[in-house]
C-alpha cells in the first residue's frame, strides 16, 4: 500500500487512520474493502454517522437522481424543494407521531455547529451565561462545545482556557447510592453555594465517547423535572445516539421526557453527508434573521438523503424492533466474553446498538489492533480508551453481525493471552 503522501502531506492531527492503517477503496452495507481487495466488517460505522450502513441503495438512488437532474446543491438558507420535502417528512414521520412541536434550525453542517447554536440560543433566551454539563461528556471540538466537554485532553487542545465551570456528576458517577441530582438542586437553592443558575443543562442520554455511560430513565425524568422547576433549559445532545441508535428515533423517548432543545447530526443525513439540526420549542425561537448563520447550512444533497432515510427506515417501528433484537445478540456475546476473562474484562454497558465492554486499557488497545488484523474495525471509548465499543450499522444482517462478534471474541482472547504471556516473561526475568 502506498501511504507515503499521507505521511508527507497530511497533518499529524490525523487519528482514525492510525487505528485502521489501510487505504480504503470501496464500501457497502457493513463492509469495507481496501485497495488490495481485503474485506473488513464495520463495527465502527463512521463513529455513528452510518446507522444505515455504507451506500444504502434507496438513499443512493435518491441522491443520484437529484444530482443528475441539475437540482440545487448549495442554497444558504434559501427555500428549496429539497428543504421543503425534508421539513414535511420530519414533521409527518418523526414529530407528529411523537406529539412533539419543535421548530427546526439549520446551523452549520456538523454536530459541534448544532451544539454551539443551542448554547448560544439558551443564553439569548434566558439572559444567563452559564451552561451546566456532566462528567465524561463530549459535545464537540469548537470552543463552546469544548467548554461543556469533560475530557481534559480534548479541552487542552484548544490552546485557551475552556474549563467547564458548571460541571456536574453524571448518572451513577459516584455509584448508585449517590443522588447527584439532589446535590445539583441543593447547589441551586443555596445562594451561597457559588453555583449560579445556568441558562441550560446539556446532556447525552448515553455518553458515547465518554465510555458508553447510560443515564437511567428515572434519572433523566428527575433531571427534566429539576430543570423545569428552576427555569433552566434542557438540551439533549442526540448527535451520536439519536436516529435510531438506541432503538427509538430519539434516545430520550424511552424516558418519556421532552427536551427544550435537541441537537442532531451524524446519521441524520443517512448517507454520511454533513448535516445537522437544532430542534427547539417554538417559544424559544427568538433569533433575529441572520443572527446565527453559516455558508453550508443549506446542504441540499444531504436534505435529499435525510428525507429518503426517514421514508425508508422510519415509516413504522420495524427498525426499532430490529435494533432491540440485534442489541440483545451483541450484549449476550459481550457478556459471554467478559465471563471468560473476569480479571481483564468488566461491565457490559449500553442501550440498543451502542454497546461496549470495559477492559484494562492494555487489553482494549491490543484487541482493537488484533481485530483489525483479522478483518474487523472496532474502536474504543472512555477516559483511558478502556471500553471496546460496538457501533455497527443498524441494518447489519445477522450472519455478518455474528461473524464480526466471532472475530471480536477471538481478538479479545488473543489480547488477553498476549498480556498473560508478557506478564509471565516479565516475572521470569
Amino acid at each position: 500500500m502506498n501511504m507515503q503522501v499521507f505521511a508527507r502531506r497530511e497533518s499529524e492531527v490525523r487519528g482514525y487512520c492510525r487505528s485502521f492503517p489501510a487505504v480504503f477503496a470501496r464500501s457497502k452495507g457493513a463492509e469495507l474493502w481496501d485497495e488490495q481487495g481485503r474485506r473488513y466488517i464495520d463495527f465502527f460505522a463512521g463513529a455513528g454517522a452510518l446507522n444505515y450502513g455504507h451506500n444504502p441503495e434507496p438513499l443512493k438512488g435518491a441522491l443520484l437522481e437529484y444530482l443528475t437532474g441539475d437540482n440545487i446543491t448549495h442554497a444558504l438558507d434559501l427555500h428549496t424543494q429539497a428543504k421543503r420535502e425534508l421539513l414535511e417528512e420530519l414533521e409527518r414521520t418523526v414529530l407528529t407521531p411523537r406529539g412533539l412541536d419543535y421548530k427546526v434550525q439549520f446551523p452549520g453542517p456538523t454536530g459541534t455547529n448544532a451544539v454551539e447554536a443551542a448554547l448560544k440560543l439558551a443564553r439569548k433566551v434566558t439572559g444567563r451565561t452559564g451552561i451546566a454539563s456532566f462528567t465524561n461528556a463530549f459535545h464537540g471540538m469548537t470552543l463552546g462545545s469544548l467548554a461543556v466537554t469533560g475530557n481534559q485532553g480534548k479541552r487542552q487542545g484548544a490552546g485557551v482556557p475552556v474549563d467547564p465551570s458548571n460541571l456536574l456528576p453524571f448518572c451513577g458517577y459516584f455509584g448508585p447510592e449517590v443522588d447527584s441530582l439532589a446535590q445539583f438542586e441543593a447547589l441551586l437553592e443555596d445562594t451561597s453555594s457559588g453555583f449560579d443558575v445556568p441558562a441550560a443543562v446539556v446532556v447525552e442520554t448515553v455518553q458515547a465517547e465518554g465510555g458508553i455511560n447510560v443515564a437511567s430513565a428515572d434519572w433523566l425524568q428527575k433531571l427534566r423535572a429539576l430543570t423545569t422547576r428552576h427555569d433552566i433549559l434542557l438540551i439533549v445532545d442526540d448527535i451520536q445516539v439519536g436516529c435510531g441508535r438506541t432503538g427509538t428515533f430519539f434516545s430520550f423517548e424511552e424516558a418519556g421526557i421532552v427536551p427544550d432543545i435537541v441537537c442532531l447530526s451524524k446519521s441524520l443525513s443517512g448517507y454520511g453527508l454533513p448535516l445537522s439540526l437544532v430542534l427547539l420549542k417554538p417559544e424559544l425561537d427568538v433569533w433575529a434573521p441572520g443572527e446565527h448563520n453559516g455558508t453550508f447550512r443549506g446542504h441540499n444533497p444531504a436534505f435529499v438523503t435525510a428525507t429518503a432515510a426517514l421514508r425508508v427506515y422510519w415509516k413504522d417501528d420495524s427498525l426499532t424492533r430490529e435494533v432491540q433484537r440485534k442489541g440483545a445478540i451483541i450484549r449476550e456475546e459481550l457478556e459471554t466474553i467478559a465471563k471468560r476473562h473476569p480479571d481483564e474484562l468488566g461491565e457490559v454497558r449500553g442501550r440498543g446498538m451502542i454497546l461496549g465492554v470495559e477492559c484494562t486499557p492494555e487489553v482494549a488497545a491490543r484487541a482493537t489492533r488484533e481485530a483489525f488484523r483479522r478483518g474487523l474495525m472496532i474502536e474504543t471509548a472512555g477516559t483511558n480508551d478502556q471500553v471496546l465499543k460496538v457501533l455497527c450499522p443498524l441494518v447489519i444482517d445477522d450472519a455478518l453481525l455474528r461473524e464480526g462478534l466471532t472475530i471480536l471474541a477471538a481478538a479479545i482472547d488473543a489480547a488477553v493471552q498476549a498480556g498473560g504471556e508478557r506478564d509471565s516473561a516479565s516475572a521470569a526475568e
